[in-house]
């Protein structure tokens, strides 16, 4: 019989456990984030309402009444840390840590630009042979300088570009003596030894090395700071073709750009944007980084997008939502023309990341003429209720309609905006 008793008490005690989660108290309690970020634009603050009163812990300690989840007026809340504290019948029962961030608005691009980057030292894009009365070889290759590296100084001389390198070489052939190289491979320096060799076909002395100091391509601008003028495009790295690495920039520039013509994109095949720019004469910024979320830095002049130029306020990862967007683009000349997309997926992250969104081209006109999601399209700014929400950055090489795009708040730090800064909220 105390066995039997004891099953039903099991069972019972049990079936509350089951059941106490779906009570609509302890559902509205679960409801309740542990922490919260929010740009101080958009108090009043939407919390979960349990019908009683919420202690805002301010500088000014103030306290407010949550009779309405949709109208919690925070007025004394400030750019800053804050800390609610849900209570009931005057016991606290939950915290909620609230990061406000200041309102921040820059200018939506949606330029076609042509990009030129300058790389620190000069980068080894490949070994050759070098013939000789003796045969084949590369003196690079045997040094085991390897494709990705880059030279940064050669006989204690900085390497700032390729003309930089010939003279040394054949100097060092015709005295016989052997190079010392500076090498940076990833994050490390080091340093090697090489010798230069006549090739009898040019009778000029070679290391056996293909070598870049630069690298040019288009993109798209997304934003530009009003206040600071600077900005941020393309919304991911710049590669180098061949080594397929970052490019590490001693400087570059940024140029009006022209689209020609588009190779429609299908699937298996990246569609592409054709354009013509010249870096002499058209310059309108310098690069300053070549970041995992773009390129950045400060324009020098100062360049519009015909109806588009109202700076507008950002939107934070977790204020993204699926559904309808636009994005500013040039599918002809300079034209900035906005298109409709469809945002179907975000990930409301709150660590810098590179793939925030996935994002499908919706507008029959942009359809029509690319095909979708093009190269050089990387960058155009994301729109939805008025916000700047992200750029697009890659597509989709099987659905070339669809491709990533990446939250504007990580863009906006690498710029160095701090949206933590202190400023009252209004």
């Amino acid at each position: 019989m105390k066995n039997n008793i004891k099953k039903v008490i099991g069972f019972m005690l049990l079936a509350i456990l089951f059941t106490i989660p779906f009570l609509t108290p302890v559902q509205k309690y679960l409801a309740i984030p542990n922490e919260i970020t929010i740009l101080n634009q958009d108090i009043p603050l939407q919390l979960p309402n349990l019908g009683n009163t919420v202690k805002v812990n301010t500088k000014e300690q103030s306290v407010v009444e949550a009779y309405d989840s949709s109208n919690i007026e925070m007025s004394e809340l400030e750019s800053g840390t804050e800390e609610l504290t849900y209570q009931v019948a005057g016991v606290p029962i939950k915290k909620v840590d609230v990061s406000v961030l200041k309102d921040k608005k820059v200018i939506p691009g949606g330029q076609s630009i042509g990009v030129e980057l300058q790389t620190k030292g000069v980068l080894v894009v490949g070994h050759h042979l070098v013939s000789t009365d003796n045969g084949t070889e590369s003196p690079g290759e045997d040094a085991k300088i390897q494709t990705g590296d880059v030279i940064l100084k050669i006989n204690k001389h900085d390497i700032k570009e390729m003309t930089d390198v010939k003279p040394i070489v054949e100097k060092a052939g015709k005295e016989e003596q052997a190079l010392n190289v500076t090498l940076k491979r990833g994050n490390k320096t080091m340093d090697t030894t090489l010798k230069p060799i006549k090739d009898k076909q040019s009778n000029e002395y070679r290391i056996g090395l293909y070598i870049r100091d630069s690298a040019a391509g288009i993109g798209t601008m997304t934003f530009i700071d009003p206040e600071t003028k600077k900005y941020g495009a393309l919304g991911h790295v710049i590669s180098d073709m061949d080594t397929k690495k970052p490019v590490e920039i001693h400087n570059g520039t940024i140029v009006r750009s022209s689209v020609t013509s588009i190779e429609k994109g299908n699937n298996g095949t990246p569609g592409e944007k054709q354009a013509k720019f010249s870096v002499k004469d058209n310059k309108i910024g310098t690069i300053d980084k070549n970041s995992p979320f773009g390129i950045f830095g400060k324009l020098t002049k100062q360049i519009t997008n015909g109806n588009y130029d109202k700076p507008l306020s950002i939107a934070l990862p977790h204020e993204v939502k699926t559904g309808p967007a636009t994005i500013l683009t040039v599918v002809e000349g300079e034209k900035v023309e906005e298109f409709d997309v469809e945002i179907v997926n975000t990930t409301p992250q709150k660590k810098a990341a590179t793939k925030g969104m996935v994002v499908k081209i919706t507008d029959p006109k942009l359809l029509e003429k690319t095909g979708g999601i093009v190269q050089g399209m990387s960058g155009s700014p994301i729109i939805q209720n008025d916000k700047i929400v992200g750029a697009v950055t890659h597509v989709f090489v099987n659905d070339p309609t669809s491709g990533y795009g990446v939250h504007i708040e990580w863009m906006l730090q690498e710029t160095g905006v701090d949206l933590t800064s202190e400023q009252k909220a209004s």
